[in-house]
């Protein structure tokens, strides 16, 4: 069953009621997200499920689709980054219970009952943000490298440790 989008939920309750949510948020919406981004216009696709699995694991499954505006770290120059997300996360109330996850399950520890879906969809967005952008197909800097060993580069040259050599002796 599918609802209106709610700013807060109960995330016991939503897990016993296998509550599921969908829509669309406007990337303005999302302050965080709107200042890594080079521009916050558009919006993001989610669907949002709670509930439990055979193994009783209360989970949060979460699938986003967005196309954010990044800016080019080589370029400078913004592009389009597809984003894609489709994640589990397990909800625990301690630490501790993170080891007891299912494979696959990524911890989501919870404070308090109460949940903001939108920050947790923003919170995944910032994740899969690449940590330096680049336009794919943006021209690689050219670095000449050597493919001799160290000594058929600089022959020429007295080594700076051969004085270490002596003393060695």
């Amino acid at each position: 069953m599918s609802a209106p989008f709610p700013d807060i939920v109960d995330a016991w309750r939503m897990v016993s009621a296998r509550r599921s949510f969908d829509g669309t948020l406007p990337i303005a919406g999302l302050p965080r997200l709107a200042e890594a981004v080079a521009a916050s216009t558009g919006s993001v696709a989610y669907e949002v499920e709670f509930g439990r699995d055979d193994l009783e694991t209360a989970f949060l499954a979460i699938r986003v689709q967005a196309r954010l505006t990044l800016t080019c770290q080589r370029t400078l120059e913004p592009f389009e980054w597809p984003v894609t997300i489709d994640t589990r996360l397990g909800l625990i109330t301690r630490e501790e219970e993170e080891a007891g996850l299912p494979p696959g399950y990524e911890p989501l520890l919870l404070e308090s009952a109460e949940i903001r879906p939108a920050d947790v969809i923003e919170d995944e967005l910032l994740l899969a943000l690449p940590l330096i952008p680049v336009k794919p197909g943006a021209d690689e800097a050219a670095v000449a490298w050597s493919s001799g060993p160290a000594e058929e580069m600089d022959s020429d040259r007295p080594n700076p440790f051969a004085v270490l050599g002596r003393l060695k002796k």
